[in-house]
């Protein structure tokens, strides 16, 4: 492994230049809620009963948000065979598994994917052989079960290897959790918004990156998912073809209260015809059926709350 010292904490400063006085005051309140309410209560818990309890309360709480009906319309648009109980039953299962990523999250140091006995690591040798390459690689996720494992299952291993993330509005909370990840193990991360350079800097030095590739991405291209199109960012593959590096694909599965399996799939090579445009497609639509098979497999692990697809989509699907 490569000793690599952690950058000081970054995130875009267009967020905090926006901010009005109240703006900020209102960050400092939410801090204060965000450590009484929230992280002291969850911490006192432990990791296992801090997940059974935030997951128990967002199934009371979830249904009763707005975002509770967009899962509906793309739970529908996904499965137009389903009925309305098997709907309500992922639906509710997504926001447990949601719950649950709130619940673990302050105990994430105690879920070391290598040793604290909560994680099964699957293909950790696809890291192994990416590390000795010295060539970097691309991994491409999605928003499966608790979405921080899969990070730190990956610097363990490399630690030079780069995260994107997105930062939150408050910077007082996102300092928090740039804390929290840095004391898991993931110290090496570019927040969307300015990470795109920190990333291709990474690669051009042999390190690995590691993006999201499963959330609606208006300037991205639009492939079929689920069977309907949807805009899908084709920054991973961009970067693998112009580095000439792999895309490992990764997936996470919940097996239990704050305990996991997280695979790394076999990595495969885009595609480089010398026809930029259809090249960066086929490998988008593979990195996206990958997606889309993980969530088959596992429906209410994913993040169904975003809006994944068009309005366009949903009317044409007569979903209301």
């Amino acid at each position: 492994m490569t000793d690599h010292t952690p950058p000081d904490y970054v995130r875009p400063k267009d967020i905090d230049n926006r901010a009005t006085f109240w703006q900020r005051v209102q960050w400092r309140l939410e801090t204060i809620a965000w450590d009484i309410i929230y992280w002291g209560p969850m911490k006192a818990l432990g990791p296992d009963r801090a997940s059974n309890f935030a997951g128990w309360l967002l199934t009371k709480i979830g249904p009763r948000l707005s975002q509770h009906k967009t899962m509906r319309r793309n739970l529908r648009l996904a499965f137009p065979d389903w009925d309305a109980v098997k709907i309500e039953d992922v639906a509710r299962a997504a926001w447990e598994s949601a719950g649950r990523t709130a619940g673990e999250m302050p105990h994430l140091p105690a879920i070391d994917p290598y040793t604290s006995g909560r994680v099964e690591v699957i293909g950790a040798d696809v890291l192994d052989r990416i590390e000795a390459s010295g060539k970097g690689a691309v991994f491409v996720s999605g928003h499966f079960a608790n979405w921080e494992i899969m990070p730190a299952a990956i610097t363990k291993r490399i630690p030079r290897a780069v995260m994107t993330y997105r930062a939150l509005n408050n910077p007082h909370i996102d300092k928090r959790v740039a804390d929290l990840r840095a004391a898991y193990g993931t110290q090496v991360n570019a927040p969307k918004g300015i990470g795109t350079r920190e990333l291709m800097r990474a690669l051009s030095k042999g390190a690995p990156v590691a993006l999201m590739n499963d959330q609606k991405f208006n300037e991205g291209i639009p492939v079929a998912f689920f069977g309907h199109e949807a805009m899908t960012a084709p920054g991973p593959t961009r970067m693998a073809l112009k580095y000439k590096v792999p895309i490992v694909p990764v997936s996470t599965v919940r097996t239990g209260p704050a305990r996991f399996r997280v695979e790394f799939h076999e990595p495969f090579v885009p595609e480089d015809t010398g026809n930029a445009e259809a090249d960066i497609r086929r490998s988008v639509e593979r990195i996206t059926a990958f997606i889309e098979a993980q969530i088959r497999a596992h429906p209410g692990q994913w993040f169904w709350q975003h809006r994944r697809w068009p309005k366009e989509a949903w009317k044409a699907a007569g979903v209301s």
